[in-house]
């Protein structure tokens, strides 16, 4: 619970900075220059190694490029087309992805998908695993300022950010509450659950 109660805390913070609110017409010319070549000129990524941002909640998208730009999160890629930045570019940013329509996918593995579902619907009480939509909501919608929007993503990067969290490499989830459940999962069940999600609309 005390985890549960530091997360929150670190998110709300996370919204109160979003109270600016971004232009999402400002932020489409730094797509078309810096973001669009790995996230897609409308947030839906072509590539499974770079996650979709169309319809994400712009108070995630925000605090994951503070992140990136402080140095809480890293990634090789991120950190040099961030350093640019301004606030106000990260704003701006975060409202023209959030703006952006979804694609529909299709996950491509039945019989890990019907091992996925069980794991993201009702999660795995024997090891201690939480069900997945418990936060991220059972259409994988999220909770807007708590828990980002997971629908639709592609199974590769859901798949190497729960190994992250496993491993300790991502670890700018507040609370750390992902890196907690990544460590309960065995390397089957995250494979199964990034190919549900990857199939969620």
């Amino acid at each position: 619970m005390k985890h549960l109660i530091v997360l929150l805390s670190s998110l709300f913070v996370a919204g109160g900075a979003f109270a600016a609110a971004g232009d999402a017409a400002k932020g489409q010319p730094i797509v078309d220059k810096v973001c669009g070549a790995c996230h897609g000129a409308d947030g839906n990524s072509t590539s499974p190694i770079y996650p979709n941002l169309a319809g994400q909640h712009p108070e995630y998208i925000n605090k994951q490029l503070n992140d990136f730009k402080a140095g809480a999160r890293k990634n090789a890629t991120m950190a040099p087309n961030v350093t640019n930045l301004s606030q106000q570019d990260m704003l701006n940013l975060a409202a023209y992805f959030s703006s952006q329509q979804s694609k529909a996918r299709m996950a491509k593995d039945a019989a890990l998908v019907a091992e996925g579902q069980k794991i993201y619907k009702g999660g795995n009480p024997g090891s201690g695993v939480p069900a997945c939509a418990s936060c991220h909501g059972p259409a994988g919608s999220g909770i807007p300022v708590q828990f980002p929007r997971v629908a639709g993503q592609h199974s590769k990067y859901v798949l190497s950010q729960l190994k992250n969290f496993r491993s300790g490499d991502r670890a700018n989830d507040g609370g750390k509450m992902m890196q907690v459940i990544a460590r309960k999962l065995t390397d089957r069940e995250m494979l199964a659950v990034a190919e549900y999600i990857s199939g969620l609309r």
